[in-house]
């Protein structure tokens, strides 16, 4: 798959690969190439490493800041052709490399990270070393930052899958060999290839009986995603409902949550400070019920719909979890059966703009810990009333 690749090193076999993937990330990656570097020579210094930067034809200079990083272990860059952009196409690439030099465990992490350590290796890697095929990161995150995991991802990973996976699309995490095979051989849906990523992996890891299990980071500090949420909503939207519908008939055996055993740090200490216009977020929700509103008349239950049409008839935005538990359930539905499905779900982004704002309306003097409470409740909630969806798709 790979378009080009450069391995200066020439390197053929390796133990670990570690994963960057990239998109113009010419100024920060060398930064989480030292890191795991470091970390392979602290931790692993009996095992064979090579850090594998899955990258989209970057403009910037991407390729070689990686590749002269100055970097103990070696590095192998690989790239879609150029106007070929997407981060599942940089996993994709990774994993390919990766079985190709015969590894036995992948650990990716973002390429804009400031925050990650050497200790992150160990922290991702020594689950997968006593059996693990999945380690999920666990954050130190503000109560607003990561508004897709919480409203969507991690409800109906709990709701649904029955799992207790807090952060499904992190953007950092550990696989084993046997994980990253069958994941290669399965239909990647088109948003699979872009931010859908994460949330692919992290579904089908459930769906596939592998063995999950969580460590703790601290805080992530990175580039805002802000610039990058209109797309991603779509394409981790859109992969996670398609996923869903794939795995009904294991759904339906779900009857109980698992809890993750856990590595890594326990304390996750302060997380990153974000600025939120909490203004703006109702302007974007109120002007996509005007645009929307017809066609979701059609997606939403006629009882959802009117108290969605009541909310948006004046401000500030109110809403509850009741309500967002069946409009979210109404919505995977209607997917189901969409014949445009990208728009089935362009057509719920204004609801989760007011999901957000509603939160925001409701937590906006409580604490980092009293917010996740209420997000932990939240997630409870969707599974307390699964049926409401299984008894309809």
């Amino acid at each position: 798959m790979f378009y080009i690749e450069e391995n200066p090193s020439g390197i053929k076999k390796a133990d670990i690969a570690g994963g960057l993937a990239s998109y113009k990330e010419a100024d920060n990656i060398s930064f989480p190439a030292r890191q795991l570097s470091e970390g392979f020579k602290k931790y692993y210094p009996d095992k064979s490493a090579v850090i594998i930067n899955g990258d989209n034809h970057s403009p910037d200079g991407t390729k070689e800041s990686f590749l002269s990083a100055g970097t103990d272990t070696p590095g192998i860059y690989v790239s879609t052709p150029p106007g070929t952009p997407g981060k599942g196409y940089n996993f994709r690439n990774i994993f390919e490399k990766a079985i190709e030099l015969g590894a036995e465990s992948v650990v990716c992490v973002d390429a804009d990270l400031k925050s990650i350590t050497p200790e992150w290796v160990s922290y991702f890697l020594e689950p997968i070393y006593k059996g693990f095929d999945y380690v999920t990161p666990l954050y130190a995150r503000h109560k607003y930052d990561g508004t897709i995991t919480k409203n969507i991802c991690y409800p109906l990973v709990y709701g649904l899958f029955g799992m207790n996976l807090r952060q499904p699309i992190g953007g950092d995490f550990a696989l084993s060999i046997k994980l990253v095979k069958h994941l290669m051989s399965l239909e990647w849906h088109k948003t699979t290839f872009e931010y859908g990523i994460d949330i692919f992996l992290s579904m089908n890891a459930i769906a596939g009986g592998f063995n999950i299990a969580e460590t703790g980071l601290g805080s992530k500090i990175h580039k805002p995603s802000a610039p990058k949420l209109g797309p991603m909503f779509l394409q981790v939207v859109g992969t996670a409902f398609d996923i869903i519908g794939k795995s009904i008939e294991g759904i339906k055996n779900v009857s109980e949550i698992r809890e993750l055993k856990k590595y890594g740090l326990k304390e996750m200490g302060k997380p990153q400070e974000l600025n939120i216009d909490r203004k703006k977020l109702t302007g974007n929700a109120m002007e996509g019920w005007s645009q929307w509103k017809n066609e979701l008349k059609k997606d939403l239950s006629r009882d959802i719909y009117s108290k969605w049409e009541n909310i948006f008839s004046k401000e500030p935005i109110n809403n509850d979890i009741s309500l967002w538990v069946q409009t979210l359930y109404d919505m995977v539905i209607s997917y189901q059966k969409s014949e445009n499905k990208d728009k089935t779900v362009e057509a719920m982004r204004c609801l989760w703009f007011a999901r957000a704002v509603g939160f925001m309306n409701q937590t906006w003097d409580w604490s980092n810990e009293k917010a996740e409470e209420e997000i932990k409740r939240q997630a409870q909630a969707f599974f307390d009333n699964r049926n409401y969806l299984i008894e309809k798709i």
